[in-house]
């Protein structure tokens, strides 16, 4: 029988927000595998297609669980979009990371799902800037099993503007950018790059992946223009032993857009799942 539970308000110890998850398993008491799903920036656990993929885990007999970072701009009433931009303005790296070991310590002592999960399969999935946040866990929570980056970044420091941009954001305090689909204005609190910088050691995805000593998985579209297939490239040769698939014409939403109509997920999205899950049941 399936199970499933929604919007369930997951407790941090770091912050009073809560992590906004939702849990799937086929309730049989057998032990499964856990993949944990991470979106990306301006993104969130219902975005696009992405509950569209949950029947294609399940189908494969694992326990998967999606979820918002805490600080994404979403609450508890209204997790889809962006109704909480404070938040969002808050949010960084560091949290982000502080949630996912949240979500992962839960699920774990969870008594219901204690006969349901295999604690010893411990699967991480991100998606773009979710794909930087789980190569980062893998590097630092010796109990994740396996990890899936899917158009994830190379990494952050990078993306952070330099010169008059970075003076004026620390004189003003915060920056905007606009969204394209909803139109509102986001701000980022210079905390942000603050945050970055002083747990910069922590926060450096090259070096995460330099000291994985587990199966690492690499998706990355050709035609993505966000984050290039170079990124894609370069963690590859960080770790000779991980694996890259590169899905041809694909770009940085996987063939996904929001909202997304239709009924089965985009060719490319299945492509990207069928990987992941192959990967996952071989390694």
């Amino acid at each position: 029988m399936k199970h499933v539970i929604t919007n369930i308000a997951v407790k941090s110890k770091q912050h009073s927000k809560p992590i906004v998850t939702d849990v799937f398993f086929e309730k049989n008491d057998e032990k499964k595998p856990l993949v944990i799903f991470c979106h990306g920036y301006k993104g969130y656990k219902d975005w696009g297609a992405w509950n569209l993929m949950v029947d294609s885990f399940l189908k494969e007999n694992f326990f998967f669980v999606k979820f918002n970072f805490s600080h994404n701009g979403g609450t508890l009433e209204n997790p889809i979009d962006f109704p909480d931009l404070e938040a969002f303005g808050r949010n960084n790296f560091s949290l982000e990371l502080d949630d996912l070991e949240t979500v992962i310590n839960w699920l774990l002592h969870h008594e219901e799902y204690s006969s349901e999960i295999n604690a010893s399969e411990i699967n991480l999935i991100g998606h773009s800037r979710g794909g930087g946040i789980v190569t980062l866990k893998a590097g630092e929570n010796s109990k994740i099993s396996k990890v899936v980056s899917w158009a994830g970044v190379s990494d952050f420091g990078a993306r952070f503007p330099k010169g008059l941009k970075l003076w004026l954001w620390r004189l003003r305090g915060k920056s905007y950018i606009i969204n394209a689909r909803t139109k509102q204005k986001m701000p980022h609190y210079f905390q942000f790059y603050r945050d970055f910088k002083r747990h910069e050691k922590r926060l450096n995805i090259s070096s995460a992946i330099k000291t994985m000593r587990i199966p690492h998985l690499i998706v990355h579209g050709s035609k993505d223009s966000v984050v290039p297939l170079k990124e894609a490239e370069i963690v590859n040769k960080w770790n000779p032993e991980s694996k890259l698939h590169v899905v041809s014409r694909m770009d940085h939403a996987l063939g996904c857009s929001q909202p997304y109509l239709k009924s089965e997920m985009p060719d490319f999205l299945k492509e990207v799942v069928e990987t992941t899950i192959n990967f996952l049941k071989r390694t």
